[in-house]
């Protein structure tokens, strides 16, 4: 593989008038700036949608298959007739940098009423009919799962026992009751998919390739574990028996205790992993490269008995994960992947990774600890087949770690490996440097680092729920100077 390089910037944090990044034009200008600075991809966060219950957190979503509606841009709405221009003066004010949730989902509900009454009467009834029918293996449960979410406002584990259950007659006289519910819950589906295919393809007719996100794991009030109870550790009253989480270790004392239902391995064997191929199926027709997350679970995972405070008191559990990914190379022609592995990885989780030649994830923020040199974050550590990041979503940006995080050997110990010392606003481009001039096949620069940004900037804090996901950036940051000096590196180092 050639070297080349790119920018992680979740949809959410695109310039937007509606409060929130989407798929309008905010999204347009950022291929033209990743095509100027010769990027080759665009990483993102998960597409599946998000709920207020979760904190509209990417990692907790409702279904595996179907899109966030929230990213759909009322400006192409209008452009297809479905808004009209009245619609979109008079807006609330908004943050600039932070999104706020409760007031996006207000207006974006408001204008989906206005754009599915005006659906109605215009032609594009046919290619809402293919949409429909190409994506019914899944858009019709997920569709009525909305629709029924809608009517009780609870978890489906809560619901009348027969819809709980999935009794056919039971189901069939609600799809009737709720068909209105359902057709509109189709309709945003197939906006979406619509909007966000036209902006994949305009991205890569200019050169630049979309990374995208499987998360490991589905929640329990999912539509995923509705209609697929048997793949899941479930016991009679579909409730999860045991559920998904990480030991203890040097960041936790008690582990982290995720609550999410894990998965029945043995009964995924015995249908030959098929939701899981539909699932890699469905990722690899939204985007370029799948970034597997939480990749150690596909070898073992830590699994909790539900009733437990903590996650302690767990086991590792073995996956298939030789057959699993033979089974899935068997039905695609190709399976390009990045492996999600920083932290503490075992032996066999790096021999599965290297048998079927799945890069992993190097994080320049974990290098500078005590075990200089050898620390396998180091720049001289890496191997080719690599992907090296500044940080991710889940870290500080580079300036917030050099300022709150970083102990004072650890800055002596960066000072040292670059050879000279900087001030904390020059940290972010020798970080950028560093990845950029590495070994590593590609290179990842988060955009709050090209920002130069502080803490101000930081997207997730693993282990909290509330205030993450939320950073945005200005249509009007992207001068000049930082688009210049982005350029003039990823051409230095022959990553253009």
């Amino acid at each position: 593989m050639r070297r080349v390089s790119g920018i992680l910037l979740p949809i959410t944090s695109l310039p937007s008038q509606f409060g929130i990044g989407d798929l309008g034009k905010g999204a347009y200008k950022f291929v033209d700036f990743l095509k100027d600075t010769k990027q080759s991809f665009w990483q993102i966060l998960p597409l599946n949608p998000t709920e207020s219950f979760y904190f509209n957190s990417p990692y907790h979503g409702t279904s595996a298959f179907a899109g966030n509606t929230l990213f759909i841009s009322p400006e192409i709405l209008f452009e297809e007739g479905l808004l009209e221009k009245g619609n979109l003066e008079n807006l609330p004010q908004f943050s600039n940098d932070k999104v706020e949730f409760d007031k996006v989902i207000e207006l974006k509900k408001s204008f989906f009423e206005i754009a599915f009454g005006k659906f109605k009467i215009k032609s594009l009834r046919y290619e809402f009919e293919d949409f429909c029918l190409n994506n019914s293996s899944w858009l019709d449960d997920f569709a009525l799962f909305r629709a029924l979410k809608g009517r009780f406002g609870v978890s489906w584990g809560d619901w009348l026992e027969e819809l709980r259950d999935r009794n056919s007659q039971a189901l069939n006289a609600v799809k009737g009751e709720l068909s209105e519910e359902i057709e509109k819950v189709k309709f945003l589906q197939f906006i979406f998919d619509k909007q966000w295919k036209a902006l994949k393809e305009y991205a890569n007719e200019n050169g630049v390739h979309i990374i995208g996100d499987i998360p490991f794991y589905v929640d329990y009030d999912s539509v995923d574990v509705w209609v697929h109870p048997e793949l899941f550790k479930l016991n009679e009253n579909r409730k999860p028996y045991a559920v998904g989480g990480v030991p203890p270790d040097c960041f936790s004392s008690t582990g982290q205790l995720w609550g999410n239902p894990v998965y029945n391995w043995d009964k995924f064997r015995e249908d030959k992993y098929e939701w899981w191929v539909k699932r890699f199926g469905r990722a690899l027709e939204t985007v370029d490269i799948i970034r597997i997350d939480h990749f150690r679970g596909f070898v073992a995972y830590w699994e909790v008995k539900a009733e437990e405070k903590t996650a302690i008191n767990g086991e590792w559990v073995n996956v298939p994960s030789y057959d699993f990914f033979n089974t899935l190379l068997k039905r695609f022609v190709s399976l390009p992947a990045i492996a999600e592995d920083p932290g503490i990885i075992t032996t066999d989780v790096g021999e599965v990774m290297k048998h079927f030649g799945f890069p992993g994830m190097k994080v320049l923020l974990f290098a500078f600890g005590n075990d200089n040199p050898y620390n396998p974050y180091l720049p001289h550590m890496y191997e080719k087949n690599c992907v090296v990041y500044t940080g991710t979503h889940d870290n500080n940006t580079v300036k917030g770690w050099f300022e709150k995080e970083a102990k004072e050997d650890e800055k002596l110990r960066f000072f040292k490996y670059i050879g000279k010392e900087v001030s904390v606003n020059e940290v972010n481009w020798e970080f950028i440097k560093l990845a950029m001039s590495s070994i590593s096949d590609i290179s990842i620069i988060p955009l709050q680092d090209i920002l130069g940004l502080g803490e101000e900037g930081r997207m997730n804090i693993p282990g909290t729920i509330k205030d993450n996901w939320r950073f945005r950036f200005s249509e009007n940051a992207l001068i000049d100077s930082v688009k210049e000096k982005l350029l003039n590196l990823t051409q230095m180092y022959g990553r253009g």
